[in-house]
């Protein structure tokens, strides 16, 4: 088969290089990719936003599945349109897409049909927002009802701080359109995992459960990011827990959204939080998260591209997908400044001494390489070390250690990833301060 990713990040890295690794992948394409990715693929110089562009390439290059990373070209009809042009694409259309594009529609289905999440109200002017908090007089979320790329997220426990992040989000336009109406809802206490499931439309089959690390600095403080860190799998996410998230939660949200006239068909990622009530959502996506994926990626036995194709086809209720026993876990390195303003640009030297480890992967997540070898940053996020173990607390160990092989100064991470599940086992390397 011939396939094209479409994106550019770390997730499109994950996705590229366990693609590459099946039989059936006779030639495989990303665009516009990036330095890493152009080792498992040939990048494109196609930006995610040219749909046109990417339909006509696939056309010209008898490509048989294009596999859609980013949430904002679903959302956007890019799997429409292969549709339209008899190409098989892995990806929700944008009907289904909604489903993140909205975080106000989003709260509505999962009421309409009883899925457990927080009480809510979604406003589009800034005084109904406010007069609503002021009444309500708790801790709340405030959040952005459009796209914000992970960052349009605000937890308030003080009246001052809700009435901010209103006006950041509506009044500064921080966020832009995705600013136009916000969700207010309770917020809600307890452990949170994200959770995997493929959809074909009819059928969910589970995947797998991973930690997500969103805060930007140790101990999960400071300002939300698009994700400083992952591993998988959370010691939380017990079989009964995973059977009762696919009962209350997967499997109504899928009958609902065909019941809706906007049938899902992808993989479905619940951000789910663990109250003493029981798991309840916090938000969905539409698409493989970025750094989830590449801890998830690390643990896939099975062939990724069989699965994909599975879903496309609605063959999902044939598939048994097996995982590897080991723990994994990514660490992200960012350009300093980031999740504000970043320069790009610097060098990064060193990643040829971690490139062929056992046992570990760096997923490049933003950059490029020069004509002489010599690899840049060209993101914020710039690069997920990934790293295999027994353990988590294994895992954690390898994958800092390829942290400190790294010759970057320009650059940070968060040094205690993984800190709920090792924090037990003495070997933690949380609440330490980042470079």
């Amino acid at each position: 088969m011939r396939v094209l990713v479409v994106g550019s990040g770390g997730r499109e890295h994950a996705l590229c290089w366990a693609i590459r690794q099946s039989p059936l992948c006779q030639r495989l394409f990303c665009a516009p990719g990036n330095a890493g990715i152009a080792v498992e693929a040939l990048c494109v110089p196609i930006a995610v936003t040219e749909h046109k562009k990417l339909v006509a390439f696939a056309q010209d290059a008898a490509i048989d599945l294009v596999v859609v990373g980013p949430e904002s070209p679903l959302i956007n009809g890019l799997a429409d349109q292969m549709a339209a042009a008899g190409i098989r694409c892995f990806g929700p259309s944008a009907q289904a897409a909604f489903l993140e594009g909205s975080k106000g529609f989003m709260k509505d289905l999962l009421v309409r049909y009883g899925i457990p999440t927080a009480e809510y109200g979604r406003f589009r002017t800034p005084a109904t927002a406010k007069a609503f908090i002021r009444a309500w007089d708790r801790p709340i979320v405030v959040k952005a009802d459009g796209l914000a790329a992970g960052k349009g997220v605000r937890l308030c426990r003080t009246l001052a701080e809700a009435e901010l992040a209103i006006d950041t989000v509506m009044v500064q336009r921080a966020f832009g359109s995705a600013g136009d109406a916000v969700v207010v809802e309770a917020l809600l206490e307890g452990e949170e995992i994200s959770f995997f499931a493929l959809v074909d439309g009819i059928e969910a089959l589970p995947l797998t459960g991973v930690q997500d690390h969103k805060a930007l600095r140790e101990g999960d403080r400071g300002p939300n990011t698009g994700g400083m860190g992952a591993y998988s799998p959370p010691t939380v996410l017990t079989p009964v827990l995973e059977r009762d998230i696919m009962t209350r939660i997967i499997l109504p949200t899928v009958r609902g959204m065909a019941d809706v006239g906007r049938p899902f068909r992808g993989v479905l990622f619940a951000g789910v939080i663990l109250t003493d009530d029981g798991p309840r959502v916090l938000e969905f996506n539409v698409r493989f998260g970025d750094p989830e994926c590449q801890a998830l990626i690390m643990r896939l036995q099975s062939d990724l591209l069989q699965i994909l194709l599975s879903v496309c086809d609605g063959r999902l209720s044939s598939v048994a997908i097996d995982w590897y026993e080991h723990a994994a876990l990514t660490v992200v390195m960012a350009a300093r400044g980031y999740p504000g303003p970043f320069s790009r640009g610097s060098e990064i030297r060193g990643l040829e001494r971690v490139m062929d480890l056992p046992d570990v992967k760096v997923f490049h997540g933003g950059t490029r390489q020069d004509a002489t070898g010599r690899f840049f940053s060209d993101g914020g996020r710039v690069l997920g070390i990934t790293a295999t173990g027994p353990t988590v607390a294994e895992a954690q160990a390898r994958a800092y250690a390829i942290v400190q092989k790294i010759d970057w100064p320009e650059g940070f991470y968060r040094r205690d990833i993984g800190w709920r599940t090792v924090r037990h086992s003495g070997t933690t390397r949380a609440l330490q301060d980042s470079p």
